[in-house]
């Protein structure tokens, strides 16, 4: 029974997801272009944030005006390019890509936008290279490798001043989070990261159900 409410509350969100897409703001031709090309040609294309969590992210961006945002997880581009909409001026947007070819690709677009003197690249490991990048962040957006989400957030959360903002995607996990029995290790990784993140009282948090689902955290 329980199988069977999540398959229809996924139809509900489905239909809810493509009503709001259609009265949202249409998205810029260069961002179009990179979901139309990461469609076409990427395996994973379904990693990509989307034009409707993409006008989230970029919403969210210009209400905050940071001047320091960490990405971590680049894929295509596309997410980072709508987080740099809501930069503050001067403000300089790092962007964190494991996989050397997305990198590549990313690098290219951004290279083409009106931000590319504000979006630096990091090619590698996400855990090894935060050490190494020194900034006072006012956004953090994570939305890379499931099981290292929580190794992410630790590594940051201290010294992130009150009133820095996080959001983390991917938090639903295709409904898979939902289950009785999880299984998969990304699934059991996201919901050890949210049942972390519940009773941290370190943050204000919010869970929302945006595309695969949301989170959005202020430091206290």
């Amino acid at each position: 029974m329980k199988d069977v409410v999540l398959q229809s509350m996924e139809f509900i969100l489905s239909a809810a997801n493509d009503y709001a897409l259609y009265n949202s703001s249409t998205t810029d031709e260069l961002l179009q272009e990179i979901h139309a090309h990461t469609v076409e040609n990427h395996a994973e294309p379904h990693m990509i944030s989307g034009p409707l969590q993409g006008n989230f992210l970029a919403m969210m961006s210009r209400m905050i005006k940071p001047k320091r945002i960490l990405e971590i997880g680049s894929f295509t581009g596309y997410s980072a390019l709508c987080l740099a909409k809501g930069l503050a001026e001067n403000g300089i947007l790092h962007t964190i890509e494991k996989r050397e070819a997305d990198a590549e690709t990313a690098q290219n677009y951004f290279n083409r936008s009106a931000y590319k003197d504000q979006i630096e690249m990091h090619v590698g490991d996400a855990a090894s290279l935060l050490p190494s990048i020194h900034e006072d962040w006012d956004l953090v957006f994570i939305d890379a490798d499931k099981t290292g989400y929580l190794t992410y957030y630790l590594a940051l959360i201290d010294g992130m001043k009150a009133g820095s903002f996080f959001i983390v995607d991917n938090v639903l996990f295709h409904g898979e989070v939902l289950k009785e029995n999880i299984t998969g290790k990304s699934a059991k990784a996201i919901a050890a990261f949210n049942a972390y993140i519940r009773q941290d009282e370190r943050v204000e948090k919010v869970m929302l159900t945006v595309r695969d689902g949301l989170t959005i955290l202020c430091k206290k």
